[in-house]
């Protein structure tokens, strides 16, 4: 085995022949032996190996095994130095880059936090000699790689990646982290869904039209809206509204919500008060607020009956008025019903924007007792609505300043918001 003496003559030998570098294969064979021997021949190996390696790459396997294992030492100081030389292989050898970068994948999985800042560093230079085959190494790692391994890739690509530039991350490059990127889509977490849809969100390519529906067809595909819904499902109603969310931002006049505003209609609406979530979390709410927000952008659709269901669930927060109300006289205050005002504002602003690509729904003959009867309710919400926004405004009277702050009155004051929008 080489000791320090003799690399260090292997060193003057190769240095020396500069050019000619290649005639010495002997020298440089004892450098590669270094990487087996001791400590401070280790850390010689580390450094020498990559300096000569273009004089021998039809050695490449056996180098690159070489540096590989020093990046593998229990010498974490050796670690570090052996990692740091990576690119540089890269740089003579590019048709191993994809190996390496597989390896630095793997390497994020370092605890040792001046490790993981190096491992980092000499993946962002690899990226700079070859995006493309860096992204290779990374995305295969993400596809069959452990947890770990799998979940520093996806940060490490959707925090350190994106903000390389355009002079790196180019057309080429954002079309392949999207063919890529919808792969991985068939079998992930909802926390890596979302940080997917953030990266993907990021790339140029998608602040065009096309990016914007493409973005939105990505989370319909993912919200898999052909699966039966079940409602007692917590998982399954999670899932739906983060798809939702992540395509809410990218909705416009021009891309579409009808999709994800008829699946709701039909298969979420009638099931209301089934709908399972958290503990402590109104999922029922949450719902019906991302379907109005949608609603907003909702395009032609052919079923009416999403429309009919959307009323069908409004007409249950909206009581018929007690026969004694109907005909003018007073009805006891214990029997008025509680009203769900932030509910009905949902439907209600939902049913408005659905109805303008319905607009027959009430005004059609065969329709005229529908639309007697949603007046009828309409007006007796009215008279309660009303009530309750003398109630709110007079409790909110003359109160300023860190009162207007307290829990109680932040609640009274987006209630009266509710009900001012209700029927503004």
């Amino acid at each position: 085995m080489v000791d320090v003496e003799q690399l260090y003559k292997d060193y003057g030998v190769l240095a020396d022949a500069k050019e000619n570098a290649s005639e010495h294969k002997e020298a440089y064979a004892n450098i590669l032996s270094a990487s087996q021997g001791g400590q401070k021949e280790k850390r010689l190996a580390a450094q020498f190996i990559p300096k000569f390696f273009k004089y021998f790459l039809s050695e490449a396997e056996q180098v690159i095994d070489a540096q590989l294992d020093l990046c593998e030492d229990d010498d974490g100081l050796l670690r570090r130095q052996a990692i740091k030389e990576l690119p540089n292989l890269c740089k003579d050898a590019p048709d191993h880059l994809p190996r390496i970068a597989d390896v630095l994948t793997q390497l994020l999985q370092s605890e040792d936090q001046a490790e993981f800042n190096c491992v980092q560093n000499a993946f962002i230079a690899v990226f700079k000699l070859d995006a493309k085959g860096a992204l290779g190494g990374l995305f295969a790692q993400i596809q069959s790689g452990e947890d770990l391994v799998r979940d520093r890739a996806i940060k490490f690509l959707s925090t350190k990646v994106k903000s390389l530039g355009p002079d790196i991350i180019t057309k080429d490059v954002e079309e392949q982290i999207i063919e890529k990127s919808k792969e991985i889509l068939h079998d992930v977490t909802g926390d890596e869904f979302v940080a997917f849809m953030k990266l993907l969100s990021s790339l140029s390519t998608m602040q065009t039209l096309l990016g914007r529906q493409q973005l939105v067809n990505i989370a319909i595909e993912q919200a898999d809206l052909k699966a039966d819904f079940v409602p007692s499902d917590p998982d399954c109603v999670d899932k739906l509204t983060q798809c939702i969310k992540q395509a809410l931002p990218f909705f416009s006049k021009n891309v579409h919500s009808t999709k994800f505003i008829e699946h709701i209609s039909n298969h979420v609406v009638p099931f209301l008060s089934e709908l399972a979530g958290p503990e402590g979390t109104n999922v029922k709410l949450e719902v019906l607020k991302l379907l109005a927000e949608m609603s907003t952008h909702c395009g032609d659709y052919e079923d009416r009956g999403c429309l009919e269901k959307v009323h069908n669930a409004l007409l249950e927060y909206m009581p018929l008025p007690p026969a004694e109300v109907e005909e003018g006289e007073n009805g006891k205050d214990s029997d008025e019903p509680k009203l769900q005002f932030s509910i009905v504002e949902c439907l209600m602003y939902t049913l408005h924007q659905m109805g303008k690509k319905c607009p027959d729904f009430f005004t059609a003959e065969e329709n005229l007792d529908r639309l007697k009867d949603f007046r009828l309710r309409l007006q007796y919400f009215a008279r309660g609505n009303q009530v309750y926004m003398k109630q709110l405004r007079a409790d909110l009277r003359d109160k300023t300043g860190d009162v207007l702050k307290s829990d109680e009155n932040k609640i009274k004051v987006v209630a009266l918001k509710i009900t001012t929008n209700i029927f503004c």
